[in-house]
Order: C-alpha cells, then sequence, then structure tokens
C-alpha cells in the first residue's frame, strides 16, 4: 500500500479534476437515491388511488432525476478520464526519466522486457485503478450507507434481514482477495516473459531466417504465450469467484425479503409500493457491495503493479556527481592507479583487478586481448559508465569523479561494440554529436569517418532516412556513421571499442591515418585485428582482467609470447 500512496503523488497537476469527478458522482448518486422513494409513492399513492395527474407528476419526477443522473455521468466520464490518463502519463514520464539517470550498473538489474512492461502494462493498470475503480469506490459507500438509511426508515423490520446477510460477503471477499493477490505478481511476470521473447525475436529476425529457426521461435513464443494463458486463467478464475457468490447471497437476500414482505402486506403490515421501493434500496446496497469487491479485486492488481513501478523509482542511481563539480578537463593524460572492479558488489572475484596505466596526451594506445578479458570493461571507466570498485582514474590530474557527467562525456567520447543508430534521417542522427555544426563541419566528420563516399551516393545525402536502429544501412556503414557522430563532438579523448570490425581493412586504414591527424586527441582502440593497433604508440596485453605486457609493436614481438602468438595466428590467417 505504500508503493501506491507513493504514485499518488503524481496526481497533484490533476487534484482538481480527481475533485470534480468526485462531486459529479456525489451529485449523480443522489439522483439515483431519489428514485425509489418516488417509485413507491407512485405505487402508494397514485395507482392505489387511480390518480393519473398524480402518476404523470411522479414519473416526471423520476425522468428529471434520471436524465440529471446520466448528464452527470457523463461529465463525470470526462473528468475521471482527465485525471486518470494524466496521472499514467505522469508516472511514465517520471520513470523514463529516472531511467536516463541510470549508470550502466542500474539497468543491468532490469530486463529490458521487465522494463517496458513496467511503463506500459503496469501503468495502464493503475490507470485504470483509478479511470475504473473511482466510479464504485466513491458510489459503493455512498449508496451503501444512504440506502440502509432509506430502507431502515421504509421498514426496520426487514432491513435487519440483509443486515445479517452482510457480514458473509465481507468475509468471502477477504478470502477471494487474499487467494488473488500473489496471482496478480505473478501475472505481470509472466507478461515481462512473452515481452522478452518478443522483442528478442524482433530484434534477431535476420538471425532467426539465416538459420532457419522460425519453428523454434514460434514453439518458444508458444510456450510464454501459453504460460500466461494459464497464469492469466489460473488469476482470472479465482477473482471472479466473487460474482456468483454476491448474486447467490443477493438472490437470496430478495427472496426472503419478498416472502417476509408478502407475509407482512397480506397481515396489512406494509404497503406493495414500500415493498417495491424497499426492494430498490436493498439492490442499490447489495450492488454497491458488489461493486466494492470489484474495486478491492482492481487495487489489488494495482498493488503488485504499482510495487513494480517503485522499484525502477526508487532505485538509487551508482553514479552520483560531487558538490561543485569540475567542468572543464584541462588535458587528455588518462591514469589508472592500482583500478579492480567488478559489475557486482556480491561477485567473488574482480572483473580487472589492479591495473596500472599511464596514458600521455595525444598518444594512440592499442588494447588487445581475448574475449571476457576486460577490454570493453577498462575503457568504460574512462567516461564513468561504471565507477570503479577500487583505485581511482584519472583524466587531466582529477579524479573522474569529481568532473560532472557532462563535461566527463563531452571530453571523453566512445564507439561502443554495439552500434546504434536512432529513427530518423542521417542528419538527424549526426547531430546528436554536436547539435549546431553545419553541413560543412557534418561532411567533414563523415570524410575522416570514411562515411562520406558512400553517403553521395544516397538519392537524399544526409537527408536518408535511416529506419528505425538504422536497418537502412549495412554493419560497416552503421559503424562509420557511428564514428562521424562521435567525431563532431570533437573530444578530447577517442575510444574506439571493436568499432571497425565491420569495415574491410583498406578502409579501416584510411579511418586510422585520418584520425592521426587529430593533434592533441587521445586515441584508444580495442581491437580483435593486430593490424588495427600495430601503428600504436602503445599496446596493452589484457588477460583475464590483468594487464600483462606494455610496449609498442616490435618489443612486444620481440618478448610477449602472448602478442607474438597473435601475430602469428592472424598472419597465418591473412587478417593482417
Amino acid at each position: 500500500m505504500h508503493s501506491f500512496r507513493k504514485l499518488l503523488s503524481y496526481l497533484e497537476p490533476y487534484r482538481k479534476d480527481l475533485a470534480i469527478a468526485c462531486f459529479l458522482l456525489v451529485i449523480e448518486a443522489a439522483f439515483e437515491l431519489v428514485i425509489p422513494s418516488l417509485i413507491a409513492d407512485l405505487i402508494d399513492v397514485g395507482v392505489a388511488n387511480g390518480d393519473v395527474g398524480y402518476m404523470l407528476y411522479k414519473g416526471a419526477e423520476m425522468a428529471i432525476c434520471a436524465i440529471l443522473a446520466l448528464f452527470t455521468g457523463l461529465l463525470y466520464a470526462r473528468f475521471a478520464a482527465r485525471a486518470a490518463f494524466g496521472w499514467g502519463a505522469n508516472i511514465r514520464e517520471k520513470e523514463y526519466e529516472h531511467l536516463q539517470e541510470y549508470s550502466f550498473s542500474n539497468i543491468d538489474k532490469f530486463e529490458t522486457s521487465s522494463l517496458v512492461t513496467r511503463m506500459t502494462s503496469d501503468v495502464t493498470v493503475m490507470q485504470n485503478a483509478i479511470n475504473g475503480g473511482l466510479r464504485p469506490l466513491m458510489r459503493a459507500p455512498l449508496m451503501f450507507s444512504l440506502g440502509i438509511i432509506f430502507s431502515f426508515t421504509m421498514n426496520a423490520e426487514l432491513a435487519i434481514v440483509f443486515l445479517i446477510l452482510a457480514p458473509s460477503l465481507g468475509i468471502i471477499l477477504f478470502a477471494i482477495v487474499r487467494k488473488v493477490a500473489p496471482l496478480y505478481s505473478k501475472l505481470q511476470k509472466t507478461v515481462d516473459s512473452l515481452n522478452a521473447v518478443v522483442e528478442e525475436n524482433v530484434r534477431a529476425i535476420r538471425t532467426v531466417k539465416a538459420f532457419i529457426r522460425e519453428k523454434h521461435e514460434e514453439d518458444k513464443f508458444d510456450k510464454v504465450n501459453t504460460a500466461l494463458k494459464i497464469q492469466g486463467t489460473d488469476t482470472s478464475s479465482h477473482a471472479v469467484l466473487n460474482l456468483p457468490i454476491f448474486q447467490f447471497v443477493m438472490y437470496l437476500c430478495i427472496v426472503l425479503l419478498m416472502l417476509i414482505g408478502g407475509i407482512m402486506i397480506l397481515n396489512g403490515k406494509m404497503q406493495v409500493g414500500t415493498l417495491t421501493g424497499f426492494l430498490s434500496y436493498v439492490m442499490q446496497v447489495l450492488n454497491s457491495m458488489m461493486m466494492l469487491s470489484n474495486v478491492f479485486l482492481l487495487l489489488t492488481r494495482s498493488l503488485a503493479s504499482a510495487e513494480r513501478i517503485n522499484a525502477v523509482l526508487e532505485e538509487v542511481p551508482d553514479l552520483k556527481e560531487v558538490d561543485n563539480p569540475k567542468e572543464v578537463v584541462e588535458n587528455a593524460d588518462i591514469a589508472f592507479r592500482n583500478v579492480s572492479f567488478k559489475y557486482s558488489r556480491k561477485a567473488k572475484e574482480n572483473t580487472l583487478e589492479n591495473i596500472n596505466l599511464v596514458i600521455h596526451e595525444g598518444e594512440t594506445v592499442g588494447i588487445l586481448g581475448g574475449t571476457g578479458s576486460g577490454k570493453s570493461t577498462l575503457v568504460q571507466l574512462i567516461e564513468r559508465l561504471y565507477d570503479v570498485t577500487e583505485g581511482e582514474v584519472i583524466i587531466g590530474g582529477v579524479n573522474v569523479k569529481e568532473y560532472s557527467l557532462k563535461c566527463l562525456r563531452d571530453a571523453v567520447s566512445i564507439v561502443l561494440q554495439k552500434n546504434l543508430l536512432f529513427t530518423g534521417t542521417v542528419r538527424e542522427n549526426l547531430l546528436w554529436g554536436d547539435g549546431n555544426a553545419d553541413d560543412d563541419e557534418i561532411w567533414d566528420a563523415c570524410e575522416k569517418a570514411g562515411a562520406a563516399e558512400f553517403l553521395r551516393r544516397f538519392p537524399n545525402g544526409l537527408d536518408t532516412d535511416l529506419g528505425q536502429g538504422g536497418v537502412n544501412v549495412s554493419g560497416g556503414q552503421k559503424q562509420r556513421l557511428c564514428i562521424a557522430r562521435t567525431l563532431l563532438k570533437k573530444p578530447k579523448v577517442l575510444i574506439f571499442d571493436d568499432s571497425t570490425s565491420a569495415v574491410d581493412t583498406d578502409t579501416e586504414r584510411k579511418i586510422r591515418t585520418a584520425l592521426a591527424n587529430l593533434g592533441g586527441v587521445t586515441k584508444i582502440y580495442i581491437a580483435q585485428r593486430i593490424s588495427t593497433v600495430m601503428n600504436a604508440d602503445k599496446i596493452v596485453i589484457l588477460d583475464e582482467g590483468r594487464i600483462v605486457d606494455t610496449g609498442n609493436h616490435e618489443s612486444l614481438l620481440k618478448d610477449s609470447g602472448i602478442y607474438r602468438e597473435i601475430y602469428e595466428s592472424q598472419l597465418k590467417g591473412g587478417t593482417l
């Protein structure tokens, strides 16, 4: 319940709409509650006395009450929808905004599919709790209390009958809610699993078709889809029990009231109109209890979603800026001092262990190592995509933690191993590097990145639409566009995390030559091919998270067995 109450704070901009909706509900309920008493008068006075004029008068009053109830109900729906959907939009915005503050380690705690579900399906559940639950939540207590008062006013003896049956409904409702609550949490987790399979399949659709694995993917989807069906059926089968049970108690109550009321009419203790009006109030009371049961089920499901949403909102970003951070990186000297790192505090072993490395401004440094040796992890510490577990990373003589993240990431740019372009044109994607860059600057960056030659062949040039995720360009073209985007930032440190793996060696050589002319810029290359780093000022060999050798190409060929082995294997394979 704490999670739900916390999310209610995001209703603040829509409290006025919510208050108006609640007021309109009260007015609507008041008009509806007048109608049974008018029915009683119409029968007992108008019908009994054959007074057509009185019957028409009471009928007109009933029609006016019904029309006013309809009008206020429609107005309520408008204001309730504004409040509910505004609240949902606010929650989604806060989730997305908070997500942008996450470090990589924060994001690693959630599956992508789960984050999508928490910002869509779970928020929809919360919206429905307001949009679908406010009316019964407000009407039910009002109709219940006023219905009991009016029914006691009409006939106290009959009112006692359904008051005896009412507690049984409360006990049944409690049992159903207690059973259903954990099932809703499992249901949302099953939705996560379904989204994960769909997302993975859509991302890897080319691989799926290349390996003719459509049937396998269909079976995998069928498995999670069936699990969702079973979980949904199980949850619903328990949730809907309240309806038949409530109806049974309601009809039992009506039968008893008709029986007792009929005896009272025969004995002259009650009139037919009074019994008719009384039954109308009883129906309103019982229906209000049924509505309350549905509200509790809505709230039960929304509580499960509220906890999942709050898990995102309450996740504390690992990366925090110091008070009064430095806003300028003076130079591009880099130093690792006794750096150790592990992705999880609970991990037994470090991913990087006791790294000591100095890179001078303007140097070109290559980093080699086998898969899982920690190459990508090492360079991600420079830009503070992760924070070190032990030791410190120094840039320009200052610990990276003392810079503002904006300043640091403007000065240090990394082209990640997984290249990503966004929906839109080439120009729109490249302007991520510098939103104020003109066409001359964009084309200059494209020339250096080797992208200009294929962009000039496109009919629309820089205004070519890339499609979602850059599907309209090849892997090599995507890499070169990502390099151009990074160059537009004009950083002091350029990091290439195996970001030319999809281009041919000739194009790669041209890109390296162009980048070599960037004076004063520190360049770090992570690569699988020795040809990428063999001309570097310094080559660092990583193995199992430790630096095992450092030197230039000639010295490492002479003194490093690991480097010599890689060189000879690639020489024989013709990849140099």
